[in-house]
């Protein structure tokens, strides 16, 4: 099993449902998939706007994996689980996404 390390910076502007949610969601994800092996940054737009510019942020909410590289971006709510483990290549244990 490996054990690396992930830093996942999620981008949102303000409290709003669809920030609120992403964050559960995402929060959710690493407890069950990446337990103790995580760190999550979220980064509110409204107070630091130029910070988009770094991760070039187009939309929010954005979801950035910065490690393990590639970076890999999610947009939206989070709120499908099989697109995000995808998007992020988390592969659970014992997953049913794998052939």
């Amino acid at each position: 099993m490996d054990e690396e390390s992930w830093e996942l910076r999620l981008y949102v502007a303000g409290q709003t449902p669809k920030s609120v949610t992403a964050l559960a969601n995402l929060k959710k994800y690493c407890e069950q998939y990446l337990k103790g092996r995580y760190s999550i940054e979220v980064i509110d737009l409204l107070k630091d706007p130029q910070l988009a510019e770094g991760d070039q942020i187009l939309a929010i909410p954005t979801l950035v994996r910065k490690v393990p590289e590639p970076i890999r971006k999610i947009i939206g709510d989070l709120s499908n689980e099989e697109r995000v483990l995808v998007g992020l290549d988390i592969r659970p244990l014992g997953s049913k996404l794998q052939p």
